[in-house]
C-alpha cells in the first residue's frame, strides 16, 4: 500500500504539468532561477503580489526583470557573492509592478541534481502588508520591526514608521533620551526598499571635533598624522542603504555645512582628497535638543534643519505610555532568561506597581536597566519591589501624581482610539488602557468633543 502511494506521488510530481498546478495553488510566491539568474518558474501567487505576468518574468534575469534585484541589495547572485548553502529566511520590503511597497517574508534555499551539486535557487514569499496594517489599526499587535509596544501612541508611531518607509526623503526623530530613536532608524530602513542595503549609525555628539569628520566621509592616506591608509567614511559604508545621524544638534557649525551640501547634492570629498564622491544614501537623523530654539540660539543652521526635518517623528516618553511597561517588563525578562539558559523570572504585582508609578527620566533604556538590576538583587525567580532600584522601591503607594497616572484620557488619544477601532468602544478601551466604563464616563463628559 505505501508502495503504491508513494508510486502516485512519484509520477504526480515528475509530470511537469501536474506539478506546476500544484504550485499554482500555493497562496505563497514561487520563484525559480538557475545559477545565472535566469528565472525559469513564477507561480500565479508571484504574479498577484508582484503585479508581474509571467510573460514579463520567464527567461529573464532576475536583477533586470523586476528593474532591480528582486531581493533588493541582499541578493546572493551580486558581485562576488556564492548561492545559500542552506535554506535562509528573511524579511524585506519589495516594489511592485505598480510601485507599491510590499512587505514579504522570504526563505530562499538551493536546488540539487542527483549528485547534490546545486543546480538553481527555489524562493517563496508571502506577502505580510495587509495583515501587519490590520493588526497595527486593530491593536491585535504587541512588537513591530523589534519595537515593543501596544499603547495607542505607540500604533501611531508603528503606522508612520510604514508610511514613511516606502519613501526616500530624510527622517529626523524627536524623542527624549532612551526612548529607541536608533531602533525607531533601523524599523524605518528594515522596513524600506533599501532593507537589504546596509545600515549605518553614527553619535555625532560622540567623537571629537577633530575626528567626525574623518569619521563620515572619510580620508586619503597622509591628510593628517596617523593617517596610513585610505580610509572610506560612514557615508561611503551607507551606500545603497542609510546612515543614521544620532545627537545631530552636536555637530560643529563647520561640520553642519558640510552635511548640508551632502544633502543639496549628495556629493563630498574625503579628509585630504580632491576627487568628489557620489553616494546613494537615505539619511535619518534624530536628537533630544530642541531644534528650532538651537536655531535661536544661533547653535544650529536653519536651513540644515529644512533639509533634515522633511518628516519630522516624534517618540513618546515612557511615562506617556504606561500600559506598555508590563509588556516591556516581560520582554527584557525572557530576553534574560535566554541568554543565561534559565526560566524568566516572574514580577510580582507590588513590584510592577512600582515600576508602573516611577517617571522614568531615562526612559526604556532605564527601565531594561532596572530589570536586569532586579534580576541580580532577587535571590528567588520572583522579583520582588524591594528588588527594585531604590529610587523605585522607596516609592509608595500614591506618590505618582495626577497628571502621569496610568489610563488618563485626552480627547485627542480617544478620537484615534475610536478611528483605530471603527468606532468599537470595547477594543478603544483596550487600546487606552482603561476599562470600558472609565471610557463611557469621559464621553459623557466630553460629549461635544465626539459629536
Amino acid at each position: 500500500m505505501k508502495t503504491n502511494i508513494s508510486d502516485k506521488l512519484n509520477r504526480m510530481i515528475e509530470s511537469p504539468i501536474n506539478l506546476s498546478r500544484i504550485l499554482d495553488n500555493l497562496q505563497e510566491g514561487i520563484i525559480a532561477h538557475d545559477l545565472n539568474r535566469n528565472i525559469f518558474f513564477f507561480n500565479k501567487s508571484a504574479e498577484k503580489i508582484t503585479g508581474y505576468t509571467r510573460a514579463e518574468i520567464l527567461d529573464q534575469d532576475c536583477h533586470e526583470a523586476f528593474g532591480a534585484p528582486f531581493c533588493s541589495a541582499d541578493c546572493s547572485f551580486c558581485g562576488e557573492s556564492v548561492p545559500p548553502t542552506d535554506m535562509t529566511k528573511k524579511a524585506l520590503t519589495i516594489t511592485t509592478k505598480s510601485g507599491e511597497q510590499r512587505r514579504v517574508e522570504m526563505t530562499v534555499t538551493n536546488m540539487l541534481d542527483e549528485n547534490d551539486a546545486p543546480f538553481g535557487v527555489l524562493v517563496s514569499f508571502k506577502d505580510l502588508t495587509d495583515l501587519i496594517n490590520l493588526q497595527i489599526k486593530a491593536g491585535d499587535i504587541r512588537s513591530f520591526a523589534n519595537i515593543i509596544g501596544q499603547d495607542i501612541k505607540m500604533l501611531q508611531v508603528f503606522q508612520q514608521i510604514k508610511d514613511v518607509s516606502a519613501y526616500d526623503y530624510p527622517v529626523h526623530v524627536f524623542g527624549e533620551t532612551g526612548t529607541g530613536k536608533e531602533l525607531v532608524a533601523s524599523a524605518i530602513h528594515t522596513e524600506s526598499p533599501r532593507s537589504g542595503g546596509p545600515f549605518v549609525p553614527i553619535n555625532c555628539g560622540a567623537l571629537p571635533e577633530t575626528l567626525i569628520e574623518s569619521e563620515l566621509f572619510g580620508h586619503v592616506k597622509g591628510s593628517f598624522s596617523g593617517a596610513i591608509r585610505d580610509k572610506k567614511g560612514r557615508f561611503e559604508l551607507a551606500d545603497k542603504g542609510t546612515i543614521f545621524l544620532d545627537e545631530v544638534a552636536e555637530l560643529s557649525k563647520l561640520m553642519q555645512v558640510k552635511l548640508l551640501r551632502f544633502l543639496q547634492d549628495g556629493t563630498f570629498e574625503r579628509v585630504g582628497g580632491e576627487k568628489t564622491m557620489k553616494v546613494d544614501v537615505r539619511v535619518i537623523s534624530a536628537t533630544n535638543k530642541d531644534l528650532m530654539h538651537e536655531i535661536q540660539e544661533e547653535r544650529f543652521r536653519e536651513d540644515l534643519y529644512y533639509r533634515l526635518n522633511v518628516i519630522p517623528m516624534n517618540l513618546p516618553p515612557l511615562r506617556d505610555r504606561r500600559t506598555d511597561i508590563p509588556l516591556l517588563v516581560s520582554h527584557f525578562l525572557r530576553e534574560a532568561g535566554r541568554r543565561h539558559n534559565s526560566p524568566a523570572p516572574t514580577v510580582t504585582d507590588e513590584a510592577l506597581s512600582a515600576l508602573m508609578d516611577y517617571d522614568w527620566p531615562g526612559n526604556v533604556r532605564e527601565l531594561q536597566n532596572a530589570v536586569q538590576f532586579s534580576i541580580v538583587k532577587s535571590t528567588r525567580d520572583v522579583i520582588e519591589k524591594g528588588d527594585l532600584p531604590p529610587e523605585i522601591s522607596r516609592l509608595k503607594t500614591g506618590d505618582i501624581t495626577p497628571k502621569s497616572r496610568v489610563g488618563k484620557l485626552d480627547v485627542e488619544s480617544v478620537q484615534t482610539a475610536l478611528k483605530t477601532t471603527g468606532g468599537n468602544k470595547a477594543k478603544a478601551a483596550k487600546l487606552l488602557g482603561v476599562g470600558r466604563a472609565t471610557l463611557y464616563r469621559f464621553l459623557g463628559a466630553n460629549a461635544d468633543a465626539f459629536e
